[in-house]
């Protein structure tokens, strides 16, 4: 079930992708097609855990990666809901560190055999779960840097201030799902 649904959405994106970036190329709209184009690279991404023996990741997480895919790419760049709505890169940078707080307790869940992880202190799941979600803003935040100074200077539009509040919203998702893993360990 889950190999189906990551091969049909992988396509289902691909194809919703690759048409948008047909149109914008024949428009010569060269930010929206470098998005859509993108866009193909990141839906193709999850093909890959077909590879593994044991894709840790349940349908949740994949149905969220391309949910965020979805707002990210579609709605805010292409349909520039970031220009449109102050409010929405902060939700989207909010809604990456609670997601990446989730695939922190499923790569947990993978890495600790069940037998050892009942005497994993709570607080180790805690600040793995936390440093996922800050690891990603920041990863994420010297994505749109390298971007702006290379491509396109229009990802950090607030410049000091956008970066500050990407890193404290995405921050405080992965901190809340920290909270969660802290009052769910003993099912984790």
């Amino acid at each position: 079930m889950k190999r189906k649904m990551i091969i049909w959405l992988s396509i289902l994106f691909i194809c919703f992708m690759a048409s948008l970036f047909a149109y914008y190329l024949i428009k010569n709209d060269s930010s929206r097609w470098q998005v859509a184009l993108g866009g193909i690279l990141a839906s193709a991404l999850p093909l890959l855990l077909l590879k593994l023996k044991d894709n840790p990741f349940n349908i949740p997480i994949i149905l969220g990666y391309y949910l965020f895919l979805f707002c990210s790419l579609f709605l805010g760049s292409i349909s520039s809901f970031y220009l449109h709505h102050k409010w929405w890169d902060s939700t989207l940078h909010f809604y990456k560190g609670v997601y990446i707080g989730f695939v922190g307790i499923a790569l947990f869940k993978r890495l600790i055999p069940a037998r050892v992880r009942r005497d994993v202190s709570v607080w180790i799941l805690f600040l793995f779960v936390l440093s996922l979600g800050v690891l990603a803003s920041v990863v994420w935040e010297i994505y749109e840097f390298v971007g702006d100074l290379t491509f396109t200077h229009t990802m950090q539009r607030g410049r000091n201030q956008d970066t500050m509040l990407d890193l404290l919203w995405g921050s405080a998702g992965g901190l809340l799902v920290s909270l969660y893993s802290l009052y769910r360990k003993k099912h984790v």
